[in-house]
């Protein structure tokens, strides 16, 4: 049964349900993999993400970071071998390009890994996502990109919606018509388990152009 987390940020450490259910899914513990969101600056060590499951006690034999250092081929073994996944929070666009320059999608998607993903790499997780300057990215038009798509759904996560919630919905309304988003912001999770979807924090879903709080799970 895969196991997919999508995060936003937390502000300080992961709340005791959310751990004590990461506790429960990653039993195999041997290999944790990172996956670098700005793979070219070297000092993205994952140290902030790797700390939040420190604290929930979530400790692995071996610890790796994917970026440009690592050849294609080293780090593709790596996602193959690995007992849990993690894509870095940070720079959406540049992890994109990095997962399909190294061709990594494909075989994080065939993973039986518990995958996890934190701001940019939840929203690269996902099916479909939309990179607008209306969204915080520094581009002149709006894009739709394809995610590693672990599940069909699309992801906006770790943004401002109490300041900018009609702005989200008008920006990803199009989108919503083809398939469902779901929206966060910071210390939030939706954990997809089989065919089971579980919320954690204020989480929103978007779809056909209708947007509605759901309710906690977790």
């Amino acid at each position: 049964m895969k196991t997919h987390y999508y995060l936003g940020w937390f502000s300080n450490f992961f709340p005791e349900n959310l751990g004590r259910v990461l506790q429960e899914d990653i039993t195999n513990r041997k290999s944790l993999v990172m996956i670098s969101s700005n793979p070219a600056e070297y000092e993205d060590d994952g140290a902030t993400e790797r700390s939040w499951l420190d604290r929930a006690g979530i400790v692995f034999d071996e610890y790796h970071l994917i970026n440009f250092r690592l050849q294609k081929e080293d780090a593709q073994t790596l996602i193959r071998n690995a007992s849990a996944i993690f894509l870095l929070g940070g720079n959406t666009l540049k992890q994109n390009d990095f997962l399909r320059e190294y061709g990594l999608s494909d075989l994080i998607k065939k993973s039986t890994a518990v995958v996890i993903g934190a701001s940019a790499g939840a929203i690269n997780m996902s099916a479909k996502w939309i990179c607008s300057r209306k969204l915080g990215y520094k581009v002149e038009k709006s894009t739709a990109y394809n995610g590693i798509g672990l599940n069909d759904f699309g992801v906006l996560s770790h943004f401002d919606l109490e300041n900018n919630m009609e702005q989200v919905q008008s920006e990803l309304s199009p989108l919503s018509n083809e398939m469902d988003i779901y929206v966060s912001n910071k210390d939030c999770a939706v954990r997809v388990k089989g065919d089971k979807i579980d919320i954690l924090g204020d989480v929103y879903l978007l779809s056909d152009s209708r947007i509605q709080k759901l309710d906690g799970t977790l």
